[in-house]
């Protein structure tokens, strides 16, 4: 029955039974009682550093008044121990601190106090009644823990009053417990990497390690000894020169510290705004570090440190310094390089050289907003800066092969060719083509788009609409599409307007075609 009173005489019984070796499972079973109350009552007898004889002297009434007191008073040697216990802990998160070079600076202020084996059964005994939930020893600037809090938060907007759940991010280190949280309109990758990124700058530094839940934009697939992990998330650890640690499936320990967090957030950020309304995601956020600032500012249960001045003296000072720039989340796509010696960035459509040899080769292209890398069978052949003009090249001169070292069957001979087979206007057309571009290959993936119009239009109209195009100088791709599918080859016009056409602001000029 729950909160039963336990008899005295087997209280006497267990710490007999612990003096003679048996075991806290065997004590259990034989005096019939919970596992946990035999532990708390061993547990309460060696705090009382008693002899056996006394316990066993003792009667009941004196032994219910000894182990109901909730904190025996103390020698003035074990409170000389019990004293140190603070300093120990924080002592202990720094790299290289042992229990035992604690004991060794104990002992050599107190000579003749608690032998070594005696001072660490009585550090972690009080350890465990400090920390309940969790007892880990968490060495400075090692791991940052994150996690998503299962609640999500709401922002309104304010002309529809249209209602969108956000994400609410924590981070955690773990010999401070200094916190960070933040919303964010989703989990996915690129919201995911914001918020970790952000908490890295709030620190100011760089832990050893970033142990993340089993979140589906941190791990890929989530196992019990190899997750496997996201492989963006692996590129911005790299940035950042720290690990990606995975909480391991069937462990709840190792990710207890960011739940206990959470749960934590929830009484002191989530009472607090639950009653406010908020237009946007920065308003929400103002409001959430406001709350943060005075959680990580308040003192902890039974001490007077608080996680910010735990964490300037620390985590702080071992966190590694942060990168120059922020991570860029890079993107990729796959190509085969064209006979023209260049691969297209599908995303914008332009095409980026590379060195004439990997003609017909199969390609990676690794982007940001600012540059373009290819590589092939890992080996980075290309880097380009971004340009996000659409049928457009960018050309490295040294990439292009000379006319006669050129292995293709693509060649301006071979397309013009092809054009006079058509008609002279079109021969005409290509020929300007390939001469209004700096290398002749850029033009041959537009003259492969003129000459195969043939096998949507008639010959004729491809020559009507070369011809037109040649009158105004004009000689693109898109020109000889725009004046075929608007049906302009049909019509009927004289030399002279071809020449004479009205000033306006808003006519485009050939400029713009090139």
């Amino acid at each position: 029955m729950a909160n039963k009173k336990v008899e005295m005489s087997k209280v006497r019984k267990c710490i007999v039974l612990h003096h003679q070796g048996q075991s806290k499972n065997f004590i259990s079973k034989y005096l019939q009682l919970s596992r946990n109350t035999v532990k708390k009552y061993i547990n309460m007898y060696k705090v009382l550093n008693l002899d056996i004889q006394i316990i066993n002297n003792k009667s009941d009434e004196e032994l219910e008044k000894l182990f109901s007191k909730g904190e025996p008073e103390l020698s003035p040697k074990l409170r000389a121990v019990y004293d140190m216990f603070p300093y120990m802990e924080k002592e202990l998160k720094r790299t290289g601190v042992t229990k035992q070079l604690i004991w060794e600076e104990y002992i050599a202020k107190h000579p003749d106090g608690l032998r070594s084996s005696q001072f660490m059964d009585r550090y972690n005994i009080w350890s465990k009644k400090v920390n309940p939930v969790m007892h880990m020893n968490h060495k400075a600037g090692d791991k940052m823990y994150i996690d998503y809090a299962g609640k999500t938060l709401q922002i309104v907007d304010k002309d529809t009053g249209e209602i969108t759940e956000v994400q609410f991010f924590v981070a955690i280190l773990g010999a401070s417990g200094y916190t960070y949280a933040e919303a964010s309109m989703s989990q996915q990758k690129e919201d995911f990497i914001k918020s970790v990124e952000a908490s890295l700058h709030f620190y100011g530094g760089v832990p050893a390690a970033i142990v993340p839940d089993n979140l589906k934009s941190a791990v890929t697939k989530s196992s019990k000894y190899e997750p496997t992990i996201n492989d963006t998330f692996l590129d911005f650890s790299d940035h950042y020169g720290t690990v990606i640690l995975p909480a391991r499936a069937y462990k709840p320990k190792d990710k207890s510290l960011a739940e206990g967090a959470v749960k934590i957030l929830y009484t002191r950020i989530y009472t607090v705004l639950r009653n406010q309304i908020f237009h946007s995601l920065e308003d929400l956020n103002h409001a959430i570090w406001t709350e943060l600032d005075k959680h990580n500012n308040k003192p902890l249960s039974g001490r007077t440190d608080t996680r910010a001045t735990l964490f300037e003296t620390t985590d702080k000072p071992e966190l590694k310094p942060l990168p120059e720039k922020l991570y860029e989340i890079k993107h990729q796509s796959f190509a085969t390089v064209l006979p023209n010696a260049h691969a297209l960035l599908s995303k914008d459509k332009h095409y980026y050289s590379v060195p004439y040899q990997y003609i017909k080769r199969k390609v990676k292209l690794i982007y940001t907003s600012e540059y373009v890398e290819i590589y092939h069978k890992y080996n980075l052949i290309a880097k380009h800066k971004r340009n996000p003009r659409a049928y457009n090249y960018t050309t490295i001169n040294e990439h292009m092969a000379s006319s006669h070292q050129f292995v293709t069957d693509w060649n301006p001979q071979k397309f013009i060719d092809w054009a006079a087979s058509i008609g002279e206007p079109v021969k005409t057309f290509i020929c300007e083509l390939l001469e209004h571009k700096q290398h002749p290959e850029q033009a041959y993936k537009s003259c492969i788009g003129v000459l195969s119009m043939t096998k949507k239009v008639e010959k004729q109209r491809l020559i009507d609409a070369c011809k037109r195009a040649n009158d105004f100088n004009i000689y693109n791709y898109k020109i000889i599409k725009t004046i075929l599918e608007k049906g302009l080859d049909k019509l009927d016009y004289t030399e002279d307007e071809t020449h004479n056409i009205p000033q306006h602001k808003n006519i485009r000029g050939n400029n713009y075609y090139n």
